[in-house]
């Protein structure tokens, strides 16, 4: 059984989603407003699954505290998959919310069965492989079966996105990914923004593996960028 946590001020669509979802093997809790939302996670904030949550569904446009500025405090404490529920045609909350650590976007008016596909899609991102593969190199190791990350045997935290880029960057160690091809490379072609969010998303990636220097990550100007097979990058 998934358990789903919906921030939205929105009670109707609480209550279309709850009948649709249950029959899925779906449990819907929702939180009318971000502060509640916020409490909701709390408790088990320091795990990356929240409050017994496997998932966030969570607008944007709310009053008090905003879905951006929700999702900000989330990032904080947990690293729980997060999907945005956006304005049709707003790019500009998109782009914002996927640098902020969110891991997909649905946008409103949507149907319940791709609501209900894009949360799939999400979760088997994250879940468990049963493939067990490992990816190493630059002293970061990655098993994709748990989605842990070691950086010099040194536990790291990532986000949905921020992990499969890397895991991109490790399949291809030495070899330049263009920037435009980068979320493809992560299997996230799915996401569709614009370059600065993947410029984004690997300054924020650089900062948590502890690469101020680009000596692992190493941006190939008007290109994309390239991941040093030993943490030494060859010259562009």
């Amino acid at each position: 059984m998934i358990r789903l946590l919906l921030i939205d001020d929105d009670k109707r669509l609480s209550e279309l989603l709850e009948g649709y979802l249950a029959q899925n093997g779906v449990t819907l809790t929702h939180a009318s407003d971000g502060k509640h939302g916020l409490e909701l996670l709390r408790p088990n904030a320091s795990t990356s699954s929240g409050n017994g949550y496997d998932a966030v569904l969570l607008d944007v446009m709310m009053p008090h505290i905003d879905g951006l500025e929700v999702l900000r405090r989330i990032r904080l404490e947990s690293n729980i998959p997060v999907i945005m529920l956006t304005a049709r045609g707003d790019e500009t909350d998109r782009v914002v919310g996927l640098e902020l650590g969110a891991d997909d976007y649905v946008a409103k008016p949507f149907g319940p069965r791709e609501l209900l596909a894009r949360i799939r899609a999400v979760l088997r991102r994250v879940a468990p492989d049963t493939t067990g593969e490992k990816l190493s190199a630059a002293g970061i190791t990655a098993d994709v079966g748990t989605r842990e990350v070691t950086v010099d045997g040194k536990a790291v935290e990532l986000t949905g996105l921020e992990f499969d880029i890397l895991a991109a960057l490790l399949r291809r160690a030495g070899r330049v990914i263009p920037r435009n091809a980068l979320l493809a490379e992560a299997g996230r072609d799915d996401v569709v923004v614009g370059e600065r969010t993947v410029d984004v998303h690997i300054s924020r990636l650089r900062k948590k593996i502890g690469d101020d220097d680009q000596a692992r990550i190493k941006t190939v100007r008007g290109v994309g960028y390239v991941l040093s097979k030993d943490g030494l990058v060859p010259a562009a």
